[in-house]
């Protein structure tokens, strides 16, 4: 491919920009070559500074559900601008973005914006600490939290890719209060409890990690932590900064019929502008200042602009339901096109779905967890990536990343990422 602007603009950005991207699985680095850069996206497609349109299953990494630009997300956006960017005051969109969000979303009852999703994390933890009085907490390996310290501990997603899951600059105090346990794992789980009795303040997983790839909870795993911190009185804290809302409505949580104690949210709630949340029960929310004693603000938090574009997207989603049940279709065609392309040339594999998020792990092995996942043939995914690049569909820069529909995918959008799936295979196993 002759990417000559992105590539001249990725020369240019290492002079200024570490890496020359600002977020690391930008920088190609798990896939090899030069990342694209993007000038403009509608709908399905994304165009990049050579003027190369593709469609793409990355979706601001799962914020454009709707797809690019969509209309009432437009509009709302443009009327809020009108009216300044920030007033770092009270407004009443705040208040009607939490009424809709606790009514959507099963487990919260009040709502505290921010600006996100690791400010979300970060934050929900903090609470948990305070509420209890206690300082460790539990974390699953290959969830990613965000880059707070005490998240890059066995972290996936960008971690795993920059070869550096636990980030120097993360001190022994910071790392030896968190608690790690494989996915799907609930004995783990059982022993670090017994281990440090009345020492853990909470748990906090992705409900479906993403950030290893997409792996799919076991059983009924997610009922028994759920059954376990009741138990032991440990705060459950689910992060749907990616499930939320692209699940379901009410997110993961409402997928699998399991209420956690606290939520942390992002990406969709923002309709794309930069945003995060958490959420809770009243009697945890109201630890948080100024009703509670645990400190959290944001110069920027319930931006005017920002509450305009989430208010549109959660509306959208909420009066239309359709949009779940439509993205499942397109999703199990899309999974059976590639499957039907990977038994054709009699390859290893695993592909798992769930509602409109995809991902492809080149293995033999079921892939229930970090360790699993690790598995993969990453220099297969690699080839993979850049061939289906050259046919004109744009993934996920990373083994270890969900794919994201939208539904701004039409049948024949479908059709063509699945012709672009057999002739990307036909080119790498040549």
């Amino acid at each position: 491919m002759n990417n000559k602007r992105s590539a001249d603009l990725f020369s240019k950005a290492q002079n200024t920009i570490p890496g020359g991207v600002n977020s690391p699985v930008r920088a190609f680095k798990s896939v090899g070559g030069t990342p694209l850069f993007i000038k403009s996206a509608k709908g399905a497609y994304i165009t990049d500074e050579d003027n190369k349109s593709y469609l793409e299953l990355i979706n601001s990494w799962g914020p454009m559900i709707l797809g690019h630009a969509h209309p009432a997300i437009l509009e709302a956006v443009q009327g809020a601008v009108n009216n300044s960017l920030s007033f770092g005051a009270p407004t009443s969109k705040e208040i009607d973005i939490a009424e809709l969000i606790c009514s959507m979303v099963p487990s919260i009852e009040k709502v505290r914006m921010v600006n996100s999703g690791t400010e979300a994390t970060m934050s929900a933890i903090r609470v948990a600490r305070g509420f209890t009085g206690k300082d460790k907490f539990i974390k699953i390996e290959g969830c990613y939290h965000g880059h707070g310290d005490a998240f890059l501990i066995a972290a996936g997603s960008g971690a795993v890719t920059m070869g550096v899951p636990n980030s120097p600059g993360v001190t022994e105090g910071t790392a030896k209060d968190t608690l790690l346990a494989p996915y799907n794992d609930v004995d783990k789980i059982e022993q670090l409890i017994s281990e440090n009795k009345d020492e853990i303040a909470a748990l906090i997983i992705e409900p479906v990690p993403g950030n290893m790839g997409l792996v799919l909870p076991t059983n009924d795993y997610l009922k028994k932590l759920r059954e376990i911190c009741t138990r032991e009185g440990i705060i459950l804290i689910f992060d749907e900064v990616m499930t939320g809302f692209r699940l379901a409505k009410g997110g993961a949580q409402e997928v699998f019929d399991v209420i956690p104690d606290m939520t942390t949210l992002g990406k969709i709630i923002g309709g794309g502008m930069p945003v995060g949340a958490y959420g809770g029960k009243a009697e945890l929310m109201d630890y948080v200042a100024p009703a509670g004693p645990v400190y959290q603000a944001g110069t920027l938090s319930g931006n005017p602009v920002a509450m305009a574009a989430g208010l549109a997207m959660l509306h959208h989603l909420n009066d239309n339901p359709s949009v779940y049940t439509d993205l499942a279709a397109k999703g199990k065609k899309l999974v059976t096109g590639i499957q039907a392309a990977l038994d054709r040339k009699n390859l290893p594999y695993k592909v798992t779905l769930l509602g409109s998020m995809v991902c492809l792990f080149f293995t033999d092995k079921e892939v229930n967890n970090f360790a699993d996942a690790q598995t993969t043939n990453t220099e297969k995914f690699g080839k993979f990536f850049h061939a289906m690049l050259d046919n004109g569909v744009y993934l996920p820069p990373s083994q270890y990343e969900s794919w994201f529909m939208s539904q701004a995918l039409t049948d024949e959008n479908l059709d063509e990422i699945i012709a672009a799936v057999n002739a990307s295979l036909d080119s790498i196993e040549a």
